[in-house]
């Protein structure tokens, strides 16, 4: 699932693209959506809030959207939609390009299309959308809590959300509603950062305000670049420290690297972590040797990011 820094990046090309352009047609392609009608307004910005892109337009409308686990938005030039060629197999790019908007709109995934004079942001597998009164965006997003890579985000509430969750600081790290942003990479790579057992309860709030203010700096670094990296490199497999690399030996231990799920049920998501330098195993771990999985990458030698 794209993470806060994914989802940050995500609206600042599609404020970047639309915001002060009028629609001159949309597509809702979803069913309690599909009569709404949203040519002529002007979208006066895109926003972030945790995982959620809230596009708000000046006729007082916000449309809501989640990317869940597959979800993307591209945005393509309008005038390619006068052309006719197929987009290549698997492709992913979201960056503004010249090709085939019209075969896009096409595409059998396409839930979203905001078409302006100049470009056309296409919405992919979504797993929300919503179209709401910009007043009541609260209805959607009001449980959040501090949303990470907010320049107004306080620290103090989100430490406080997660030192008293009844939970695993990992799982707790995970809930939305402790604090916004988070998800599973960078999850794991801050607690290994850290020295925290991901199942460990009962954290000490000066540990936690540590793994938070780490995961930040983490996040916010990688929507200046847009390269996910907590070891300083960007090539792939290469660029965690455990997220993606269990059964393979821990870069600064060299202990096999462990995955296990975390979370209450039905929610239950998978960690990364090394029980060496995090203090032990999962509960539900038996120690068993796990054939790698994931990206490759062995121990290497190098000095971690502050």
């Amino acid at each position: 699932m794209p993470e806060g820094d994914t989802v940050f990046r995500t609206c600042a090309r599609l404020h970047e693209a639309l915001a002060g352009r009028v629609l001159v047609a949309a597509e809702l392609r979803w069913p309690s959506l599909a009569t709404a009608d949203l040519t002529g307004m002007t979208v006066s910005g895109v926003v972030p809030r945790g995982k959620h892109i809230l596009l708000r337009l000046d006729s007082g409308w916000t449309l809501h959207s989640h990317l869940k686990m597959e979800g993307q938005w591209r945005i393509e030039h309008t005038d390619s939609l006068t052309h006719d060629t197929v987009p290549e197999e698997g492709a992913r790019n979201e960056r503004p390009s010249r090709r085939a908007a019209a075969t896009w709109l096409r595409h059998p995934d396409v839930r979203a299309a905001l078409i302006t004079q100049e470009w056309t942001a296409i919405g992919l597998r979504l797993g929300v959308l919503d179209l709401v009164r910009t007043s009541e965006e609260h209805t959607l997003v009001g449980h959040l809590g501090p949303d990470i890579l907010a320049a107004d985000f306080d620290v103090s509430t989100a430490v406080a959300n997660l030192a008293s969750s009844d939970t695993t600081i990992g799982a707790a790290l995970l809930d939305q509603r402790n604090l916004a942003g988070i998800g599973t990479m960078w999850a794991a790579e801050s607690l290994f950062l850290e020295r925290v057992n991901p199942w460990a309860e009962h954290v000490d709030a000066s540990v936690i305000t540590r793994v938070v203010e780490r995961a930040r700096r983490l996040m916010t670094a990688a929507t200046a670049s847009g390269r996910q990296s907590s070891t300083g490199s960007s090539r792939p497999g290469d660029n965690t420290w455990v997220h993606g690399r269990s059964g393979r030996p821990c870069r600064r231990c060299g202990t096999t690297i462990r995955v296990a799920p975390i979370g209450p049920p039905t929610r239950e998501r998978v960690l990364f972590s090394c029980p060496t330098c995090q203090g032990g195993l999962a509960p539900t771990d038996d120690g068993r040797p796990i054939a790698p999985l994931g990206a490759r990458g062995g121990r290497r030698g190098r000095r971690e990011p502050r």
